[in-house]
């Protein structure tokens, strides 16, 4: 195993990439390599303002079997590695290798971090790993071997939904007060509304438009008004645009009385809905119209055989009035 370091994204190694994603330890749509292209392009959205890109590929026979897609900037005072991605617009992050290689590259990586000539870094932050990534315990045994100090902190949950084959069998799941609250506000818009429409868009003519109504619905929030910069607003029209070019985006809306009252912004990737981001307009509140589209999001993707509907970061209680299961993120920080 050879490992190599690359300064820039280069097309040349983006469908060995997202091939090898596919049989990887975790795989997720922040671990694609046009999502992390986008990512780096604008530092996640300004959230990084200095730093170099140190993409560690790892090669048997010319052939990529592990990926490490590091960029070093300083952290917390030290010259760090830190996953591109890290750490707030996504989600989860993780090394892509299949899990047959991992030992070999783990032990690797770490070898090469240490044993290179020159080198700067003073530790390895791996950001919103999910707790039960096999990255985690192996990293635990390998840098016990080296004698280098690991550690691992919780960071939020990230609850998610496993669906079953059916919606009948989803609600006798929930408690009799939850599901009798989804039931309520669904009809409580459905009949109380003069005009309520829901939609996945799907057409290519319309994607610059339909992406500003998002945005739109999203800065009508006022820490989400904040969060969007103009370039945190370029990292999310990228990204929004990328998704839909790959076939993995699901942008939908509701609709009452013609005009947009809510929005979600979902990877359909991997057969699983990712929830990313939303957004809702006050004046339909009455409505409860991010509620009432959430319920209709659950039961398209159980219809259309989705395994899982992931919540992903944060603890929001409406997560878990859904019927959505805890899971931790986590933080491992290795000091070289």
């Amino acid at each position: 195993m050879k490992f190599q370091v690359h300064k820039a994204f280069t097309p040349l190694f983006e469908d060995d990439w997202d091939s090898l994603l596919n049989e990887s330890i975790t795989n997720v749509p922040f671990l694609r390599y046009g999502y992390m292209q986008k990512w780096w392009q604008t530092r996640g959205g300004g959230e990084w303002h200095e730093g170099s890109l140190t993409l560690m590929l790892a090669y048997e026979d010319d052939q990529i079997i592990g990926v490490a897609p590091f960029f070093e900037s300083e952290y917390q005072g030290k010259q760090s590695l830190l996953f591109v991605g890290s750490f707030n617009i996504s989600d989860y992050l993780d090394f892509i290798v299949k899990p047959a290689h991992l030992q070999d590259f783990l032990s690797g990586l770490l070898n090469f971090l240490i044993m290179k000539e020159g080198t700067v870094w003073q530790s390895i932050v791996l950001y919103n790993l999910l707790e039960y990534s096999p990255t985690i315990t192996l990293l635990e045994k390998l840098t016990k071997h080296l004698n280098i100090p690991l550690q691992i902190e919780e960071l939020e949950p990230a609850p998610y939904i496993p669906l079953p084959s059916n919606w009948e069998t989803y609600l006798a799941r929930l408690n009799k007060k939850q599901r009798h609250e989804i039931r309520r506000k669904a009809h409580r818009a459905e009949e109380n509304a003069q005009l309520l429409h829901w939609y996945i868009f799907q057409d290519q003519c319309s994607l610059e438009t339909e992406i500003e109504a998002f945005l739109t619905l999203m800065a009508q929030d006022e820490t989400k008004s904040t969060f969007l910069t103009d370039l945190m607003r370029d990292q999310m029209n990228s990204t929004l645009k990328w998704a839909f070019n790959k076939d993995i985006l699901q942008l939908s809306f509701l609709e009452i009385n013609g005009e947009k009252a809510a929005g979600y912004f979902c990877f359909d990737y991997h057969n699983r809905i990712w929830v990313y981001n939303s957004g809702f307009d006050s004046r339909f509140r009455e409505f409860s119209p991010g509620w009432v589209l959430l319920r209709y999001l659950i039961q398209w993707a159980i219809e259309n055989g989705r395994d899982v509907f992931d919540l992903m970061r944060g603890g929001e209680a409406y997560k878990y009035r859904f019927g959505a299961i805890d899971r931790q993120v986590v933080k491992a920080t290795i000091n070289l």
